[in-house]
């Protein structure tokens, strides 16, 4: 599946995440990706029905065929039932005209007759009563299970998908095939039991006719073929303002989205009334789709009712002059006004569940694409997945990129060896965060290998390399939920004392003390009612608690005050007993302490060793060093131990 390109900067985590995509310097994609994703967009909605959507979406409706046999079985009785209640009038009104025409004056024998067919009747309204209830309630329960299957479907496997299809994808577009693309399929489901019925409705109601009046009959249906040229005239203008209505609402939920995520950028920059401008000519443009769609849809209803006055008209005239002949029964003609009235009811309801069709079909496509989308990085058969590791690291002349034939980072190699810190310096783009990507196989790499304990990722179970590694990132990210369940949410087994004591550790256990709820309190939105080293303060925290061998810090202290740096800074050499860590920053101040500096540039290491012999050797480390130092850190150690004790205390 081609994915959809972004029309906004892919998330930064302060590294070198996949941005060299063709895109120009506002970050939009090439008019060539745009152009194809439309017209691949375009293509979705040209088939009215696509058997091997079908197929795929009864795949989840299997589960529950039983029911939807029987809400078949509803739907047949209920067809059955509308069908004999023409006849039943029918009857009633020949027999009964025969009884009084033979039982004289009395009416005895019409009275009996006309009782029976009011039994009748009742008995049918019980049935049709019963029937459509059976129907609707299984079809709706059915058709809410198989909904809520395939969204959760469509997660789960979301969640396993590559890092590089998730790059490239918009989440308004995305949001839109996981809500509004499922719920069609859901009304599709819906409103093809009812279409069974139409069509059996149709059909038995022809047969019925031709049986009463054979040449009658043949008169009413003669205005079905004007039916039939108007829909294929109609069809294939109504296909492309199906397809606009669609791909303008994927647009337009794109731009939405965007405007969303962005809106402290946009206050920020002083950019609503802009950003309110582009979204409104893409809502307009979306009105107008669906207008013309909407127009389209019920073009064909003032038609059906035309050729339905004009079928009862051929009725009364024709069978009236039958009737007056007595070439026909007065039953027959009124069961035929019936019929008639009946006979367009489905064709007005199949019109109207064409579009119903057009759309599932459309978004039939668009969901099965997404589960189609490869797993990128799929466990091996033989994937070792080990209850610990040592924790070495070694990185193997590997080269990578994001984009084919640009590589960012060109044959690295250097090891981490158990229990080492190593920290990552170099400019923006020299490939410090693809170096951890890698490590966590997020990506593959191209050439080379990346190990642990000198077995290729590769061969690891990812589950395994998601316990062994924990990271943390430069904007930390907060779920809706309690302090606690934060802080635990990897290792869901963890107690509130293993909470508590890593919340200690890592400096966070005042400040969340002196909140209302303590570990309880209740964190909105990615964490927005905490300071932002506060929730980097919990990050850390979890991270502890996770307890991983491999610790990665990826700029994790940029945005914490140096105060507060210094703390985690003291936390941090409790936290590094035993365990391999990579450290990336731009604040060099951090990385002083780090066993080895690795220092990259343009995707290649050129200096490795540690802060003081690469101060000496006055190279590119030397000078970033100068561009970033700070009077601060040469305190020593135990002095500034004293003074944050000192300053907690007061």
């Amino acid at each position: 599946m081609t994915a959809i390109p972004r029309h906004d900067h892919p998330q930064n985590d302060g590294g070198d995440h996949p941005q060299d995509d063709g895109r120009d310097h506002h970050g939009r994609p090439p008019r060539a990706v745009v152009g194809s994703q439309i017209n691949q967009d375009e293509e979705m909605f040209g088939a009215a029905f696509d058997g091997r959507v079908v197929r795929r979406f009864f795949h989840y409706v299997r589960p529950y065929r039983q029911r939807i046999n029987t809400a078949l079985i509803a739907v047949l009785v209920f067809t059955g039932a509308q069908l004999a209640i023409p006849l039943i009038i029918r009857y009633a009104i020949d027999e009964a005209l025969v009884a009084r025409q033979d039982g004289g004056s009395d009416g005895g024998g019409g009275m009996a007759i006309l009782a029976g067919a009011i039994a009748a009747f009742a008995v049918v309204i019980i049935v049709n009563y019963g029937a459509s209830y059976i129907q609707d309630r299984l079809v709706g329960l059915t058709g809410e299970k198989v909904i809520f299957d395939l969204r959760r479907a469509m997660f789960v496997h979301l969640q396993h998908v590559g890092l590089s299809f998730m790059d490239k994808t918009e989440i308004g577009r995305m949001m839109s095939r996981l809500q509004g693309d499922v719920n069609s399929l859901q009304e599709f489901l819906e409103n093809s039991i009812t279409a069974i019925g139409d069509l059996v409705l149709l059909f038995g109601i022809v047969a019925i006719m031709l049986i009463l009046d054979f040449k009658l009959g043949l008169l009413t249906l003669s205005v079905v073929p004007v039916l039939l040229f108007v829909r294929l005239i109609w069809l294939p203008r109504a296909r492309i303002a199906f397809r606009g209505a669609r791909e303008t609402n994927s647009s337009a939920n794109g731009a939405l989205a965007e405007g969303i995520h962005a809106v402290r950028t946009v206050q920020g920059m002083g950019r609503e009334a802009v950003n309110f401008a582009l979204y409104t000519e893409k809502a307009q443009q979306n009105l107008a789709a669906h207008l013309r769609s909407a127009k389209f849809a019920q073009a064909m209803i003032p038609i059906v009712d035309t050729l339905t006055g004009a079928a009862m008209g051929i009725v009364v005239v024709v069978g009236g002059a039958l009737v007056l002949d007595d070439a026909l029964d007065i039953g027959v003609m009124v069961a035929f006004l019936f019929y008639v009235q009946r006979f367009f009811d489905p064709i007005r309801s199949l019109t109207i569940q064409y579009s119903v069709m057009q759309r599932a079909m459309a978004s039939g496509q668009r969901i099965f694409e997404v589960l189609e989308v490869p797993i990128a990085i799929a466990d091996g058969p033989d994937a070792a997945d080990p209850a610990d590791i040592e924790g070495e690291i070694e990185f193997d002349h590997v080269t990578f990129g994001y984009v084919k034939n640009q590589p960012v980072l060109k044959d690295i190699s250097f090891t981490v060896h158990k229990g080492e810190t190593v920290a990552l310096v170099g400019p923006t783009g020299s490939g410090k965060t693809s170096i951890t990507s890698l490590l966590h196989r997020f990506y593959e790499v191209w050439d080379g290998g990346v190990k642990i304990d000198g077995r290729d990722v590769r061969d690891y179970a990812k589950a395994a390399l998601g316990r062994h590694i924990a990271m943390v990132l430069q904007d930390p990210f907060l779920f809706t939920g309690s302090i606690f369940e934060n802080i635990r949410f990897r290792t869901q087994a963890a107690s509130r004392e293993d909470v508590e004591r890593a919340a200690k550790v890592v400096g966070a256990h005042d400040f969340i003390a002196r909140l209302p709820g303590s570990y309880d309190t209740m964190l909105e939105q990615q964490g927005r009612n905490l300071s932002l080293g506060q929730r980097q303060l919990l990050s850390f925290a979890r991270a502890l608690v996770a307890d991983a061998k491999i610790l990665i810090l990826d700029e994790a202290t940029a945005n914490i005050d140096s105060y507060t740096e210094r703390q985690i800074q003291i936390a941090l050499s409790r936290l590094l007993e035993g365990r391999t860590a990579i450290v990336i920053a731009h604040r060099l101040a951090t990385v002083r302490g780090a066993d080895r500096i690795v220092v990259l540039q343009e995707g290649r290491i050129v200096e490795t060793g540690p802060h003081d012999a690469l101060i000496a050797e006055g190279g590119l480390y030397a000078r970033l060093y100068a561009l970033n130092y700070a009077s601060f850190d040469d305190i020593p150690e135990d002095i500034l131990a004293d003074a944050i004790n000192e300053q907690a205390r007061t």
